[in-house]
């Protein structure tokens, strides 16, 4: 429906429903409903919005965010928080953990960006999940088992997003892991300042209730053959990860003390490392080498070092240090290297400006050329030179400046350009690149019954695995009920179902058996309703602007 012409004023995007100086309350539904008439109903169409589509898990956001302003009212008996946090958990399993490490590319998909700034979304997830950890909240288990088996290798994001829609779906998981704890990389990759681990073991174990059997400290390909897995196993999801660091491609990178970002998190994470040299180099530019700069800075360095105690020897697992050592140390300076200008870096802005605010010095628009050594093989500095880099036709191009090269001290320079899948035991997965083929439903290429997921995929974010993982899930329950393998809608994430709320409120629905004239009056279909949030994103610029008060 649309106002006359003549009625229309034209307004700015940024809408205020009140002026300064208004006093009076103003009602916009007469204007609204009388705005034009006709003798056809309006169709109601439902669409993905920006936020949603950006979403990596496909988290429902715009319902959770309506139950929480309020709009979509709880059952009785159900406060509202449970009830979004149900919402919400119905893609991905981890809002605790994701509202704190999470990008948020759903904020940078945000309609309120038009206006002045983006939805506190992660926010939003964050408190829905701390709130359910303090109130207890636990999974429904499903009524009925299907009696299928089902083996995760693998208990990072990917492994435990697919255990956990396994499970729901009535399907016996069994995860299998080659460490003593589960969370792969939320434990190991990401500094427990960041993630408390008592946050990171609540959702885990929330996700083991509905009966997960866990195998810990199993290495498939080397303590127990692939062969065996399938021959006990009806399906098998392959959630590697990607938890071996790339060395530096630049001469002289296999000094004692360079190592990779990911084993340097590890050895934070273990306890084993407790303090740093006093001048730290990193690498990188994506949020990766933003932890390890920041866990640089707080760990330090101590005046006063013994050989064995170098922090290159805890990294690689050699000694642990000692606690009464890390008592004295002194803050270390801890310089980042990105070959993108700062504001281009991969990293998001809040952690960037969080690691500036920590005193890490970033400097931008530097490659590295090689690692200059002592007389004794150890890394004295890293030697950097100006360069411009840009994505080219999807291509990383990278020009060096000549005659702009630099020495930038180091005690210890961390690798943080990227990571690699150990392929042990599993080389029949290997696509000869470093990764596994799948098709959209993430089955493997030429391997029936067996899925993956995660950065074995594509290295990408937490979130990303946890979507891959709840995908995989659907084709493993299609390929158990020996259902054909359906093709993935264009959107593919949650969305606000229409018809299961209605059921909720007690509407009943009836089947149709021959033609109907109309459904206004009918309980076979829900009256002028077409849902398209399967296949179109809805603009900003399509919806009404009193959407939009400041």
């Amino acid at each position: 429906m649309s106002a006359p012409i003549e009625t229309v004023a034209v307004k700015p995007l940024t809408f205020r429903r009140y002026k300064d100086g208004d006093s009076k309350v103003k009602s916009f539904q007469k204007d609204i409903f009388d705005a034009g008439h006709s003798h056809k109903c309006p169709t109601y169409i439902q669409s993905t919005p920006p936020c949603q589509g950006s979403c990596p898990a496909g988290e429902d956001i715009r319902s959770y965010l309506n139950i929480v302003r309020g709009i979509e009212k709880p059952p009785a008996g159900v406060v509202w928080q449970e009830y979004a946090f149900r919402r919400l958990t119905e893609a991905n399993p981890f809002p605790s953990v994701m509202g704190r490490v999470c990008p948020a590319p759903c904020e940078s998909g945000c309609n309120r960006n038009q206006v002045d700034d983006f939805v506190g979304i992660n926010s939003v997830e964050h408190f829905l999940g701390d709130y359910a950890i303090a109130k207890g909240l636990a999974y429904t288990k499903p009524a009925t088992a299907s009696g299928k088996t089902v083996a995760v290798i693998g208990g990072g994001p990917a492994g435990l997003s697919a255990a956990y829609q396994l499970a729901l779906k009535g399907h016996a998981v069994t995860l299998f892991d080659e460490r003593a704890e589960l969370g792969g990389m939320m434990r190991y990759g990401i500094p427990g300042f960041r993630t408390p681990r008592y946050v990171l073991d609540a959702e885990i174990q929330r996700i083991l209730d509905l009966g997960i059997t866990t195998r810990m400290n199993c290495r498939i390909g080397t303590d127990i053959t692939m062969a065996k897995i399938r021959e006990e196993f009806d399906a098998v999801f392959l959630g590697l990860g990607a938890q071996s660091g790339r060395a530096l491609p630049v001469e002289g990178a296999d000094a004692p003390n360079c190592v990779t970002a990911t084993s340097f998190l590890k050895a934070f994470n273990d306890g084993r490392l407790r303090h740093v040299g006093k001048r730290v180099v990193v690498i990188g530019g994506g949020d990766t080498s933003i932890d390890v700069a920041t866990v640089a800075r707080r760990l330090g360095h101590i005046n006063k070092i013994n050989e064995s105690d170098r922090p290159e020897h805890a990294i690689a697992g050699h000694v642990a240090h000692d606690v009464a050592e890390a008592s004295v140390r002194q803050g270390a300076e801890v310089t980042l290297t990105t070959i993108f200008a700062i504001d281009k870096m991969q990293a998001t802005k809040h952690e960037v400006e969080h690691a500036l605010s920590e005193g890490i010095t970033i400097l931008g628009g530097m490659a590295p050329v090689c690692v200059v050594r002592g007389p004794d093989g150890r890394a004295t500095a890293l030697r950097v030179v100006r360069c411009e880099a840009k994505i080219v036709g999807g291509r990383l191009d990278i020009k060096n400046i000549e005659g702009t090269e630099q020495d930038i001290p180091a005690d210890l320079i961390v690798s943080a350009i990227g990571q690699a899948v150990d392929f042990t035991g599993l080389e029949e997965f290997n696509n000869g690149k470093g990764a596994i083929n799948s098709d959209k439903n993430y089955q493997v290429q030429g391997q029936e019954g067996i899925f993956v997921g995660g950065d074995v995929v594509r290295p990408h974010l937490l979130t990303t695995a946890i979507g891959h993982g709840a995908i995989a899930a659907d084709g493993i329950d299609r390929f158990l009920q020996n259902e054909a393998q359906e093709k993935r809608p264009k959107i593919d994430v949650h969305a606000f179902d229409l018809k299961r709320k209605m059921l909720e409120k007690g509407y009943t629905f009836s089947e149709v058996h021959e033609p109907i004239r109309g459904t206004d009056k009918s309980t076979a279909a829900i009256h002028k309703f077409d849902n398209r949030s399967d296949r179109y994103v809805i603009s900003h610029k399509e919806l009404f602007l009193g959407h939009f008060p400041l």
